[in-house]
């Protein structure tokens, strides 16, 4: 079985475990985790790629990641993200909309999560409120 991106930074992200299934893999709140058997998945990827990157990602953030289809590898968008956390830290931001090329993502600066993310295509017509800056990087 492939593991989902959700369920490889659930995992990451430390999130307390809820319950242990008959597969004896605990369980998140939202997601189950699943066996990833093959290799090269997009799981392993994200794992490579994001190694020991600081942002973190909300499970609504991760939900919107998958339903979205965003890559954040594609184009080095997480070392970008997380360039613009530290550009909106040292500003002393601490809600900031980060455009990643034409992908916005809602970041809690002060607590280094990602809170949601709109694809390009999802872009117009929102309005982002409870931000106190933006940053374009």
């Amino acid at each position: 079985m492939q593991m989902l991106i959700s369920e490889y930074l659930a995992g990451r992200n430390s999130i307390a475990p809820v319950s242990t299934g008959s597969t004896g893999h605990t369980y998140g709140p939202e997601k189950k985790v699943q066996e990833n058997t093959e290799a090269g998945s997009f799981a392993e990827e994200l794992r490579n790629s994001l190694g020991n990157k600081e942002v973190e990602f909300s499970n609504h953030a991760i939900r919107r990641l998958e339903s979205r289809q965003i890559d954040i590898i594609e184009n080095d968008r997480i070392e970008r993200l997380n360039r613009g956390v530290e550009l909106a830290a040292e500003k002393g931001s601490e809600e900031s909309l980060i455009l990643v090329d034409s992908t916005a993502f809602i970041v809690s600066v002060k607590n280094n999560t990602v809170i949601t993310t709109v694809s390009a295509d999802d872009l117009k017509g929102n309005v982002f409120t409870n931000i106190d800056s933006a940053v374009i990087v």
